[in-house]
């Protein structure tokens, strides 16, 4: 019984380190209207976006749609790094994000970005981050995961922008093998209760 008990609590423990090294898939979502941005504007353009960053494949997808818009889009994507209400300068790939919906008042997007590449960032962010795309990756991620990002869609009426979400943290994929770690974990307690 006692190294069932032992066996189960190395199971657990396994789990318990994959669990927080194993999270590799971070999700977040952005709201978009003209009241988030700055100054506050009176668009009755909604959006919304979700923002999939792959760790592992060290890539950015980003899928949703907008709709209602003043004019124009003319342009397309994330700023960082400040606080909200902050205006910023843009991190990701200028002048608008590959393929993004331009001159609509309503669309959907849907794209990935390889952000191991420099040209899916913008130029003055990567050299503002010392020259490198690793420290540019770095500086996003970190900019995302404190709430300092947004997501800005520009239009004809509104060159800063007419409407803005910040990404906000939705959720996280586990890997398939922590996922497999928890089923065992399981398992083992299912097996310790008929041992009882």
């Amino acid at each position: 019984m006692k190294r069932a008990s032992m066996v189960f609590a190395a199971i657990l423990l396994s789990v318990g380190v994959a669990g927080t090294a194993a999270a590799h898939t971070l999700v977040y979502t952005a709201t978009l209207n003209g009241a988030n941005e700055n100054p506050v504007n009176g668009s009755l353009g909604t959006g919304f976006f979700t923002i999939t960053l792959d760790l592992d494949l060290v890539t950015m997808n980003i899928d949703g749609s907008f709709t209602g818009l003043g004019s124009n889009v003319a342009a397309a994507h994330i700023h960082c790094c400040a606080a909200p209400p902050t205006n910023i300068g843009v991190a990701t790939v200028v002048p608008s994000f590959t393929d993004f919906p331009t001159g609509v008042t309503a669309g959907t997007y849907n794209h990935t970005f390889d952000m191991a590449l420099a040209s899916s960032y913008n130029p003055a962010f990567v050299t503002a981050n010392g020259g490198s795309v690793s420290n540019s990756l770095n500086a996003l991620l970190a900019g995302i995961a404190g709430g300092a990002a947004y997501f800005n869609i520009h239009t004809a009426n509104f060159g800063g922008g007419e409407i803005r979400g910040y990404l906000v943290f939705d959720h996280e994929v586990p890997e398939p093998a922590a996922i497999a770690l928890v089923g065992l974990a399981l398992g083992g307690l299912a097996l310790r209760r008929r041992a009882s």
